[in-house]
């Protein structure tokens, strides 16, 4: 079996687990990480990889899996794309998507290459859920509730404001889709609270939700990975009312996320040029293996 040649650009929580899960993965082979910088020792679990600043010098790379920040994603994604290599990102703006997939669908479509977007589980897997539920009860309502847990692309758009040393943003479900941020922040010194919540509220991350920010001396106390969400659909099937259907899940957020972009690598390379979300694509292409062996299990 030709193995998939994966390259991981960054290497924080993301990353960490895109690599445990490319080392499960029996059809992957890991190309090497790309980071910011390569001076100083790099983590011990590195080492048996080749650790660089530039994916050109991995030699050929088939995907890139993006475990970047959001809003550095479409920079990353047109780079890998103008060199002809696939790309996966786990991008959580979710107003921002159809822009985003514009944008990487020419420059994936001018090379030949493929990018699939947004492949978390929120944006992602859940989307796809969403689509299943919907399909069953045309009409009706649907409701997405997440957690209680940690959001890891808003805590990054907390640390990335000025005057803020660490932070950690808690998800807390109110109800009907309706959620509460609550948001602790390590500041630096001689660091305005005030001016840092200002700052946070205004983020489209936080605008249009009620968000609380509290100072600690420690947000590493407070830390845990876990999140979880609960997706409900309540609608109409034919003229039939009533149908009701539920999904939930606990987990852990950066693993289940590592997992999902680990999957969408895998179903780059079944997929004609151009950029997708996960919902725009089968569900087998997720799996390894043939596809009469997959259908003899699961269907």
């Amino acid at each position: 079996m030709n193995k998939i040649r994966v390259a991981v650009v960054g290497y924080g929580n993301i990353g960490k687990y895109t690599i445990q899960a490319l080392e499960a993965s029996p059809d992957m082979e890991i190309m090497g990480v790309v980071r910011r910088s390569v001076s100083g020792e790099q983590p011990a679990e590195l080492s048996p990889y080749k650790v660089v600043t530039d994916i050109t010098a991995l030699g050929k790379v088939d995907v890139a899996i993006l475990a970047t920040p959001t809003r550095s994603v479409e920079e990353h994604a047109l780079k890998c794309l103008a060199l002809g290599i696939n790309t996966v990102d786990s991008f959580d703006i979710h107003g921002q998507i159809v822009d985003l997939r514009r944008s990487l669908d020419k420059a994936a479509k001018e090379t030949g290459a493929v990018s699939i977007i947004s492949a978390g589980w929120d944006p992602g897997s859940d989307s796809i859920v969403r689509t299943l539920m919907e399909s069953l009860a045309p009409k009706g309502l649907s409701y997405t509730n997440f957690g209680p847990g940690r959001s890891m692309g808003h805590s990054v758009c907390v640390r990335s404001k000025a005057g803020v040393k660490d932070a950690l943003s808690m998800t807390i479900p109110v109800g009907e889709g309706i959620h509460r941020r609550m948001v602790y922040v390590e500041l630096e010194d001689g660091a305005s609270l005030e001016e840092v919540t200002k700052a946070i509220k205004a983020d489209p991350y936080f605008s249009s939700d009620e968000t609380h920010v509290f100072q600690v001396e420690s947000v590493d106390a407070l830390n845990d990975v876990g999140h979880g969400v609960n997706l409900v659909r309540k609608g109409v099937s034919g003229k039939t009312h009533n149908q009701l259907f539920e999904f939930n899940m606990k987990i852990n957020n950066p693993a289940l996320t590592a997992q999902v972009l680990v999957n969408a690598a895998r179903a780059t390379m079944r997929q004609r040029p151009g950029a997708y979300t996960m919902i725009e694509i089968p569900v087998i292409d997720y799996l390894p293996g043939d596809r009469e062996g997959i259908i003899r299990h699961l269907v």
